[in-house]
């Protein structure tokens, strides 16, 4: 036993060294009553320590629990928060006060029992089956002042009901429904609220005629006033449905090249995040094909830069024309430009090219007098081959130069195939 105690007497001035704390009486009580518990070592002040805290209230050792108080030194703030017992019967007296009905005024036999009982004895309120009692005459509290809520609330629904017919009638008045209007008011007048218990009812009734006089004198003007208004609001209407052309003239602009009349390469670029999304989710297949139109510098040189705003433009066109509305197509910078386009078999992507590629071989773009002949390069890659678009453009710009170092006028998919 004596071996034990030095054990834990040695445990506990190291644990006190450890964290730094003074090795004074109360410290090394209380580290020594926790040590002891490790060991399962029983000793008498910390067990009378025990017998102490087990007398308190279930509140009272919650905090001391959350506090990790060990010592009677520690305990007694916890105690000095009790109620003193001169406080008792003002307590007492507020419990009786809380149970009572606030507007019921109907008090039962029970209920008076109950308060002449904690009036007699005011420590009554600290027993659990008091409090028990005392939850169960809130609760029937609540239900009676409900009650009689319920019942002012109809009361109040009434004239509200009434006063709204009044408004509704009011803004729709002609000569008919004036008289309509008065015979609402006069059925608010008839109201019976002269009962002491909804003096306020008997204001609010009040109130609610010399309302409905202002209004009725005001009826003649009103019916005026709203056939003036109207006709400012079909005004405004216009004027609204105007400004939303013209709004929706200005984000067309603002997303189409002026030119060329495709996407710019900043919506393009918004439109290519919403397909790469539904790539990603659906596994919706794309390739990404860049063109570049043949020796645009030489048509700049040779008809001027207006006939080369003629081939963009056209080219463009052509471009805009032959592809689909699911599929995009956008202007990247000068004479290129880039489509994404949806297919399921490799076929459907060799027709579109093909037709693209026939429409301006097979055809002269028009300048004034001049007839000028143009061809383009492009590279094609697929999206499912690569980890990312970015990668997917990069291996189709990469394929348009090797279109163009190979002679132009051809395009070039990834597995090899050349138109």
């Amino acid at each position: 036993m004596d071996s034990e105690v030095q054990k834990v007497v040695k445990e506990t001035l190291l644990n006190l060294h450890k964290k730094g704390v003074l090795a004074t009486p109360n410290e090394y009580r209380k580290e020594f009553c926790k040590v002891s518990k490790k060991f399962n070592l029983s000793v008498d002040e910390c067990e009378l320590f025990k017998e102490l805290v087990e007398k308190l209230s279930k509140d009272e050792q919650l905090n001391i629990d959350e506090k990790e108080i060990n010592s009677f030194e520690d305990i007694i703030p916890i105690l000095l928060n009790r109620v003193s017992k001169d406080n008792i019967n003002a307590l007492a007296e507020l419990f009786q006060q809380s149970i009572k009905p606030s507007i019921s005024i109907d008090i039962d036999e029970d209920l008076k029992k109950f308060s002449v009982k904690i009036g007699n004895s005011p420590a009554l309120i600290f027993e659990d089956d008091i409090q028990k009692e005392m939850q169960e005459f809130i609760i029937k509290r609540f239900e009676a002042d409900k009650k009689v809520v319920k019942q002012k609330t109809s009361e109040i629904a009434k004239l509200l009901t009434l006063m709204g017919q009044y408004f509704n009638d009011a803004i729709k008045s002609s000569g008919d429904g004036s008289k309509e209007v008065s015979d609402i008011k006069s059925q608010i007048q008839s109201m019976d609220m002269e009962s002491p218990s909804i003096k306020a009812l008997t204001e609010l009734q009040s109130k609610l005629i010399d309302a409905a006089k202002s209004i009725e004198e005001e009826m003649n003007s009103v019916e005026k006033k709203l056939s003036t208004g109207k006709s400012e609001v079909e005004s405004l209407e216009l004027q609204v449905k105007k400004l939303q052309e013209e709004l929706e003239k200005t984000r067309e602009e603002s997303i189409r090249d002026h030119l060329t009349g495709v996407l710019t390469r900043k919506a393009y670029e918004e439109s290519v995040k919403k397909i790469e999304n539904n790539f990603i989710r659906n596994n919706t297949q794309y390739a990404v094909v860049f063109f570049d139109i043949d020796h645009f510098k030489k048509i700049n040189d040779t008809f001027g830069h207006d006939a080369g705003d003629v081939v963009l433009s056209t080219f463009g066109k052509v471009l805009e024309k032959n592809t689909r509305e699911v599929d995009v197509v956008g202007r990247y910078g000068g004479e290129e430009f880039v489509a994404i386009v949806h297919f399921n078999l490799k076929r459907e992507l060799l027709k579109y090219l093909k037709r693209i590629k026939a429409i301006i071989q097979e055809n002269n773009f028009l300048y004034k007098n001049n007839k000028i002949h143009i061809t383009f390069s492009a590279g094609v890659s697929i999206r499912n081959s690569y980890n990312s678009y970015e990668s997917t453009l990069q291996k189709a710009d990469m394929l348009l130069y090797q279109a163009k170092e190979d002679g132009r006028n051809k395009i070039i998919l990834e597995d090899g195939t050349i138109i």
